[in-house]
């Protein structure tokens, strides 16, 4: 039995090039924090890595409520109908890493990181 990818073809494309991501958390309070899409790492099963430097709101609100939001795109990928960029809505919930083989992979990647905030994707919808 085959699980269907949650991440498209067009995802992982927009995800090579630079963009803007953001990152909705609420639990204790509604916060957006935002990385670049060259900091996301996408793993075999289709989770995505992020290095966390900051996001202490973000933590204190998935200590609360794991659902997060996630949006982010480019101008570089055409969207629908020839659109001259296209982004995605990711659904998901999320926690974080201060350890283990992933931390260690992404903190080779990126020496500024102090913990690794892990999205498990439920949905990811093109937007544009």
């Amino acid at each position: 039995m085959t699980d269907k990818k949650k991440l498209s073809d067009k995802f992982l494309e927009v995800v090579k090039c630079e963009g803007v991501v953001s990152i909705t958390s609420w639990g204790v309070e509604t916060h957006v924090v935002n990385t670049w899409n060259s900091f996301l790492v996408i793993t075999e099963d289709e989770r995505i890595l992020i290095p966390a430097y900051g996001f202490r709101k973000t933590e204190k609100n998935v200590n609360v409520n794991n659902n997060i939001l996630l949006t982010l795109g480019t101008r570089e990928v055409p969207g629908y109908k020839d659109y001259p960029g296209t982004g995605f809505l990711v659904k998901g919930t999320a926690r974080y890493l201060s350890s283990g083989e992933e931390y260690d992979m992404m903190k080779e990647k990126f020496s500024f990181l102090t913990r690794v905030f892990e999205v498990t994707v439920s949905k990811a919808t093109q937007m544009l």
